[in-house]
C-alpha cells in the first residue's frame, strides 16, 4: 500500500470514528451501538464479507450485532481467531484463515481476518470481527483504524 493509500486509509478510520461517536450520543445502549458499528463499518469498509462482534456471556463468545451471512452463535476460549484473541487479549490479524490452526468456517468464502478486543473497565467484555474474501486483506493502517475506532466504543457504550 502506497503512502497516499495509507494516509487515505488513515483519513477514513478517523471520519469513522467520529460518525461513530455521533451516534452513539443519543443513546450509548449496547445493542444500537453495536448494530449501528456493524452497519457502519461494512458499508464503509471495501472487500468485507462479515462486520460484526462477539460478546462474553457465560464463559463463552455469544454471536452479537452483524452484517453479512448468518455466523457461528457460540465461540469457546481460545478457538478461532476470536477465540484467540478473546484469550490473549490482543488485536489477532491472520492474512489467511485456511492456514491458521482451528479456524472457524462460518463462510467459505473468508480468507483473512481481524479480530479487536473490546474492553470495559479493564475485562474484555467482547470482539469485532471482520472478515474478507481477499487474502491479506488487513493492513497494519487497518489494524491501527479499528484499534482507534474499538477504543470510540469503549469510552462511550453503556453495557
Amino acid at each position: 500500500m502506497s503512502a497516499a493509500d495509507q494516509a487515505g486509509t488513515a483519513g477514513m478510520y478517523e471520519l469513522m470514528a467520529a460518525e461513530m461517536a455521533s451516534l452513539m450520543e443519543t443513546d450509548a445502549y449496547f445493542l444500537p451501538v453495536l448494530a449501528n458499528a456493524s452497519a457502519l463499518l461494512w458499508h464503509t469498509l471495501p472487500d468485507l464479507n462479515w462486520a460484526g462482534f462477539y460478546l462474553v456471556r457465560s464463559g463463552m463468545l455469544v454471536l452479537g450485532p452483524f452484517q453479512g451471512k448468518p455466523a457461528c452463535i457460540h465461540i469457546q476460549r481460545g478457538r478461532g481467531v476470536c477465540g484467540t484473541a478473546w484469550e490473549r487479549d490482543e488485536t489477532v490479524v491472520v492474512e489467511d484463515v485456511h492456514a491458521f490452526p482451528g479456524h472457524i468456517a462460518c463462510d467459505s468464502a473468508s480468507r483473512s481476518e481481524i479480530v479487536v478486543p473490546i474492553h470495559v473497565n479493564g475485562e474484555i467484555m467482547g470482539v469485532l470481527d471482520l472478515d474478507s474474501p481477499r487474502e491479506g486483506r488487513f493492513s497494519q493502517t487497518d489494524r491501527e483504524g479499528l484499534e482507534a475506532f474499538v477504543r470510540v466504543l469503549e469510552s462511550a457504550v453503556c453495557w
